[in-house]
Parts: C-alpha cells; sequence; structure tokens
C-alpha cells in the first residue's frame, strides 16, 4: 500500500515552514519515482496516480499546507510543486506506455503459432489417386522389363509429329486442338516424342516405358481436360510382331484389371501400322481404354534404323481413365478439384 504523505509533523502542530515543505516536496519526488518504476499493472499505476496527484492526493496534500507559509513564501513551493506534477505525470505516462508495450509482446509470444512445430491429430497426406495409379501402371510395365523414360513438356514440331509420321494436314496440328507457344514450340499432345529422343540416343534394342502430362485443347467436361497424363510403351528389337503386342497388353490388362474381358479392334494411327484399340468389358459395356500398334516402318527410316532388321510395337494409355475406371469416378474434373472429402477416400 503507497504511504499516506502528511505535511504536518506531529510535533508541530499546524506550523510549518519553507524548508520543511520544500525536503517533503523532494522525499515525495524520491518516493514516487520509485513507486512508479515498480508499478507491475496498467491498474496498480491508476491507483498510484490518484494517490499522487488526485484531489485528495500526497502533492494536493503538500499544496494545502501553503496556507500556513508567509505571502512571499508561497510561490516558491507552488512552483516547485507544479514542477513535480509535471514531472511525475511523465513519468506515469512513460510507465503506462512500457506496460502496454509489455502486454503486447507476451500476448505475442503466448500466442503465436510456431509453424515448425509438428503437427497434433493432423491426418497424414497421402499420394493422389492420379500419382499411384500412374505409379502403379509404370510398375508393372517395369516389371516386364522395360525402362523408365522422361522428356520435356515444351515440345518442337519436328518430335511432336514430323519424327511420328504426322504430315502438316493432319488434324492434330490444328490450331484449335493444339497449343502452341510460337517459333516452332508447343505443349506437347502426348508421350510419343520421348520414344523418339529416346532412340536417337539409344540404339535398339529397347524396352521404355515413358509416362507423363500432355496438353490438348479439349473442352472441360466429364470425361475430357485440357491437361492430362499419359503411359505409352515402346519395344524395338529384331522379329517382334503384333502376338508379341498382343501378349505384353494382355498380360499388363489383367494385372491391372483381372479377369476382364478384352477386345481388339482395327484403328487409325500415323506413327503405327496396324494399329487397334484395346476396349475392356466394364460393368457391362465396353469401354476404351488403350491404343496400340506395330511402329510403322517410316519412323524407323527417319531414326536411321533399318525396317527389315528391326521391329516393335507401341501402346499409349490416358492414367484418367484407368484412375476413373478403377475407382468408379464418374467425373474427371473431381480428380483435379483438390477436395480432401473427395480425395480422403482414397
Amino acid at each position: 500500500m503507497p504511504k499516506v504523505f502528511s505535511p504536518y509533523p506531529s510535533d508541530v502542530g499546524t506550523s510549518i515552514s519553507f524548508n520543511q515543505l520544500k525536503v517533503e516536496l523532494e522525499l515525495l519526488e524520491v518516493e514516487a519515482e520509485k513507486e512508479i518504476e515498480n508499478a507491475i499493472d496498467a491498474d496498480s499505476l491508476e491507483k498510484l496516480r490518484v494517490n499522487l496527484l488526485g484531489k485528495k492526493g500526497r502533492l494536493s496534500s503538500v499544496l494545502g499546507a501553503m496556507g500556513n507559509l508567509p505571502g512571499p513564501e508561497r510561490p516558491l513551493v507552488g512552483q516547485r510543486a507544479n514542477v513535480l506534477k509535471k514531472q511525475l505525470q511523465g513519468l506515469i505516462a512513460e510507465r503506462s506506455q512500457l506496460l502496454k508495450t509489455k502486454l503486447l509482446a507476451d500476448l505475442v509470444d503466448k500466442e503465436t503459432i510456431d509453424v515448425t512445430a509438428p503437427p497434433i491429430g493432423t491426418p497424414l497426406g497421402k499420394r493422389h489417386p492420379l500419382i499411384r495409379t500412374t505409379e502403379e501402371i509404370v510398375d508393372l510395365f517395369c516389371g516386364l522389363g522395360y525402362t523408365v523414360a522422361e522428356g520435356p513438356e515444351v515440345e518442337n514440331d519436328h518430335y511432336n509429329f514430323s519424327a511420328l509420321n504426322i504430315p502438316e494436314n493432319h488434324p492434330a496440328r490444328d490450331m484449335q486442338d493444339t497449343f502452341y507457344l510460337g517459333e516452332n514450340l508447343l505443349l506437347r499432345t502426348h508421350t510419343s516424342p520421348v520414344q523418339i529422343r529416346y532412340l536417337e540416343q539409344n540404339p535398339p534394342p529397347v524396352r521404355i516405358v515413358s509416362p507423363g502430362r500432355v496438353y490438348r485443347r479439349d473442352s472441360v467436361d466429364s470425361t475430357h481436360s485440357p491437361v492430362f497424363h499419359q503411359v505409352e510403351v515402346l519395344a524395338i528389337d529384331e522379329n517382334l510382331d503384333f502376338s508379341h503386342l498382343r501378349g505384353t497388353v494382355m498380360a499388363f490388362l489383367k494385372a491391372f484389371f483381372g479377369d476382364l474381358p478384352v477386345r481388339f479392334r482395327a484403328s487409325y494411327f500415323p506413327f503405327t501400322e496396324p494399329s487397334a484399340e484395346v476396349d475392356v468389358q466394364w460393368r457391362g459395356r465396353w469401354l476404351e481404354v488403350m491404343g496400340c500398334g506395330m511402329v510403322d516402318p517410316a519412323v524407323l527410316q527417319g531414326l536411321g534404323l533399318d525396317p527389315d532388321r528391326w521391329s516393335g510395337f507401341a501402346a499409349g494409355l490416358g492414367v484418367e481413365r484407368f484412375c476413373m475406371v478403377r475407382h468408379g469416378i464418374d467425373d474427371i474434373r473431381r480428380l483435379y478439384t483438390s477436395d480432401l472429402r473427395f480425395l480422403e477416400q482414397f
């Protein structure tokens, strides 16, 4: 409890001198400075302010005793008291600001979130279903002796079209079907350019699987997206024929889907001849899952390979289609919404 100051010593009655009041003001200054410095919070500082500077405060008691002084001495005591009052008000304001700053710092320390701390009760992340499907497809082909090969997503006209026997008037080269970047560059429309790049650096025999993202100017709907993922396989060796292609595709589809009916339908692709599309019977209907064919001799000749000695086959599939069939997903857009309620099912 702050000391209650009385300017009237008990042994002098109601008389007091100028020197006594001066001493009392000096003592009040020293005591008040210590008490202000030791105030621990805003409430205690406010009580101290009232005790020191209020109408019934300690400084007012000193000023009240000036009535016992001779007239010429009163202004001197009043002047000294006013200086002390301003001094104490300044000290109280500084202490108040310091206490506010300290309180804010304490709140920041208490409420700050440590983003480096390990989470509590947060579920662990899992691979996206598209990534898991891609990894499973690639693992199956690696189990058949294939090696993974990758290439750039920004390609030039040669690798994306010309080297794959796609002529200039082919619909795939239309501006409405392909994302062109200018200066003969484009976003690849398939992962087949990886096969050409690989064969330029690696003479046959080769067996590669090339997964990756591809781009086409498709309108977004339940089965189409301008960005999707492909996995393509290529095998070049001596004496390969369509029976090897069929056996590889059948072994892969059985490993991925199980014992489902499979059929091959004749089709056309610029870089394979003969070509076929492959369907599986899923939920009572035939569903196309991949395209394949024997590598066109013109593609081999463009790479400097003798088509009389070397032959090969290629096959490609859309990862989104395999993922949707595997998990019964009815809309491709669900795979790109980042909706945890959907993704947590996998």
